[in-house]
């Protein structure tokens, strides 16, 4: 009885909690017409992505934006293969395209914030948008973001999926589906819980403001950090707009090896979260113990209280692929029920155990 009780009111709080997501996450907002965007730089930083670059370049070149107005700059992070070859044949007869090695070490920073600091220190854009060198951009995507700078704002969120031609690799654009729409559901009622690198913008004015990625303490997830940093400052609308128009898809990781690393990079960066953002990681935590020990107590309860999370995460993320054009398979979702149960479970124990995380090459 007791084990059900435990179930009851952890899955209770689970489904309010997406609920207010879900409310969050619909919000709509004004955009301003195209005469009135902001001049705009797009930043890449690519460290051995050889394989990735080029699809990364071509959809970067097909950006609709007004003339003029757009400059993209490609860091080259130090590759060892031949990244910096494909990006400067590419870019070779493109004006609007830069090419730089991030050559100074701007403050104590290291690895790809290192190479983004740089890039935004030669920018000229008002604003500046990143996306990562695995990912295909839509060709509205700069022209979105834009769009919703009116003067109070200073960073808008996008959407993220990932390329899906398997199980594994479905289950990870499930979950990069639920957890940005709790990204942007939190943000959009004005608290933010994360956000994601490969699809965001914000202010250079405001970056500045806050000191740039020198002024904040070196993290491994320097999206979210920058992130709030901006909320801090409390001066400027912090948006995650619902918009198919600034979909990025990205490539899933290969092999769980790689998606180990991934996780616990997001999980030593989540340690920053504060109590709001642990207590919504704590309910989570509940209702997956309760599942996975399900078999145990032979509890009936417990089974339908099971099927109901089940549910509840299915209408959670169905209605977003739906308004981002994106098919969601039933196995794929499966999968990643089995998934979200064992990381959500495993992944506190191993950044607890060691904070080391491999990433692109270098050990931090």
């Amino acid at each position: 009885m007791l084990f059900e009780i435990i179930f009851l009111i952890g899955l209770s709080f689970y489904f309010i909690q997406l609920v207010i997501f879900t409310i969050g996450a619909g919000k709509k907002y004004h955009k301003i017409p195209e005469d009135k965007y902001p001049s705009a730089t797009v930043i890449v930083a690519a460290r051995n992505e050889e394989n990735n670059i080029h699809d990364c370049l071509q959809s970067l070149d097909n950006l609709i934006y007004p003339n003029g107005k757009l400059e993209i700059i490609i860091m080259n992070d130090h590759s060892t293969d031949s990244t910096g070859a494909i990006i400067e044949s590419f870019i070779k007869d493109k004006s609007k395209f830069r090419c730089i090695v991030p050559h100074e070490s701007i403050g104590s920073l290291k690895g790809k914030t290192n190479a983004l600091a740089n890039a935004i220190k030669m920018s000229h854009g008002e604003i500046i948008l990143t996306t990562d060198a695995d990912c295909i951009v839509s060709h509205d995507w700069a022209k979105t973001h834009a769009s919703y700078y009116q003067d109070n704002v200073g960073f808008v969120g996008g959407f993220t999926t990932q390329q899906d031609q398997n199980s594994f690799a479905g289950m990870q654009a499930i979950d990069f589906v639920y957890l940005l729409t709790v990204a942007a559901g939190s943000i959009n009622l004005g608290k933010p819980l994360s956000c994601i690198g490969n699809n965001m913008s914000y202010r250079k004015s405001v970056y500045n403001e806050v000191g740039g990625y020198e002024g904040l303490s070196f993290s491994v997830t320097e999206d979210f950090n920058l992130l709030m940093a901006i909320h801090d400052l409390k001066k400027n609308k912090i948006i995650y707009p619902l918009d198919v128009g600034a979909l990025v898809t990205s490539k899933a990781c290969p092999d769980w090896k790689t998606l180990y690393w991934q996780k616990k990079r997001w999980g030593v960066g989540g340690m920053k979260s504060d109590l709001i953002g642990y207590s919504v990681m704590a309910w989570g935590y509940i209702v997956h113990g309760a599942m996975l020990l399900l078999p145990f107590f032979f509890s009936m309860a417990g089974l339908y209280f099971s099927i109901f999370k089940i549910c509840v995460d299915y209408f959670f993320v169905r209605p977003v692929f739906y308004k981002l054009n994106l098919r969601m398979k039933f196995s794929h979702f499966i999968a990643f029920e089995i998934y979200f149960i064992i990381y959500v479970l495993v992944l506190p124990f191993i950044v607890l155990l060691n904070r080391k995380v491999k990433w692109k090459g270098r050990t931090f």
